[in-house]
């Protein structure tokens, strides 16, 4: 569910604040300010691009983005997302 274009996307985003979430099981990064949208209602917030920052810098390699899209996209599927 979760692929490095995910992450891509979200270090990569103009939007303002924006965060990777699931919803109707598909990835999408948005602002945050929308998640309080009714098109978002329910969505999962997997992560943000400052916390993905955190982790593994503004630019990361490709086997850093592999490993971390791997660890989320296992973690979003042990809570059955």
């Amino acid at each position: 569910m979760i692929a490095t274009d995910h992450l891509r996307a979200l270090l990569q985003s103009a939007e303002r604040d924006p965060v990777l979430v699931v919803i109707e099981g598909r990835a999408e990064v948005i602002a945050a300010g929308r998640l309080a949208a009714e098109e978002y209602r329910g969505a999962l917030e997997v992560v943000t691009r400052e916390e993905l920052v955190r982790r593994i810098g503004e630019s990361p390699s490709e086997r850093e983005l592999d490993e971390q899209a791997a660890l989320l996209d296992t973690a979003i599927s042990e809570l059955g997302a």
